[in-house]
């Protein structure tokens, strides 16, 4: 893999990791479109380990708050806490899924079709939530029932084309989150679930001998950088917009991905 490669996928991985359009879905889809070779399934979650520090960082002061309350006496008692049990419970289910499914997840599903068929559903979905639900719940609301249930939704990220920020914005917008509120709830529940495929895929990626040390470091720094930026910029969006710019883009790209298929342009 080339430095230019790796700038490209790590930019592309960090612009989309956190807006809802699937960054999985683009770093399949760019590489087939300029003929480069795909990647694979470990190098894109390696690639998370960048967007990783962009969540940390941007989040920071809510995750340390959450790890001194729970060193506090009677932790169980302190809603602080709670959120950070909350984060680890939300995370078990794909991260029992990814387990299952790994094959499937690293072969069959990283199809072509596949993900145009998941931008398009997603899409749909996400307008569907937006115009039925009137979300006015804070990210302070949250117990362990959202946890749980956005977490299920989570799991669904697993299909290269959900998008695991869109597919959990859905959810959390659903149980009546405001859009910035379910945004940042998202980005705090995928610490645990990035961080632990990313860590995962690494070896994976180090021993392929395919991407040498230097350009894997360029694609996470490249990718924290614009993860960091692509979280503040969605999260002050959704204060004011809808998600509904990302519904257009999402079915646009989807409906687009068939014709290059049908067409043979992309394959």
């Amino acid at each position: 893999m080339t430095p230019l490669e790796a700038a490209l996928l790590g930019l592309i991985q960090g612009l989309t990791e956190f807006l809802p359009i699937s960054s999985t879905a683009h770093l399949r889809m760019v590489p087939a479109m300029l003929g480069w070779k795909d990647a694979g399934a470990a190098f894109t979650a390696v690639l998370q380990l960048g967007t990783l520090a962009a969540v940390i960082g941007y989040f920071l002061p809510d995750l340390l708050r959450m790890t001194r309350a729970w060193l506090q006496p009677n932790p169980w008692q302190n809603p602080e806490a709670q959120k950070l049990v909350h984060l680890i419970v939300g995370t078990i289910p794909i991260g029992v899924a990814g387990l299952l499914f790994k094959h499937s997840i690293e072969g069959p599903l990283r199809s072509l079709w596949v993900i145009a068929s998941t931008l398009v559903v997603v899409g749909v979905l996400m307008a569907v939530v937006e115009r039925n639900v009137s979300p006015t719940r804070e990210i302070s609301d949250a117990g362990m029932r959202d946890a749980v249930l956005v977490g299920m939704a989570q799991m669904m990220a697993l299909v290269p084309g959900v998008s695991r920020s869109g597919i959990t914005l859905i959810a959390a917008m659903a149980l009546g989150m405001r859009r910035d509120a379910a945004a940042r709830y998202c980005f705090l529940l995928g610490v645990p679930a990035i961080g632990a495929a990313g860590i995962l895929e690494l070896p994976k990626v180090l021993k392929s001998h395919e991407v040498s040390t230097s350009v894997l470091l360029l694609g996470l720094g490249v990718s924290a950088v614009s993860g960091y930026a692509a979280i503040a910029w969605l999260i002050k969006f959704l204060r004011t917009r809808s998600v509904m710019p990302f519904v257009v883009y999402r079915i646009a790209v989807g409906l687009l991905l068939v014709l290059g298929l049908l067409s043979g342009w992309w394959s």
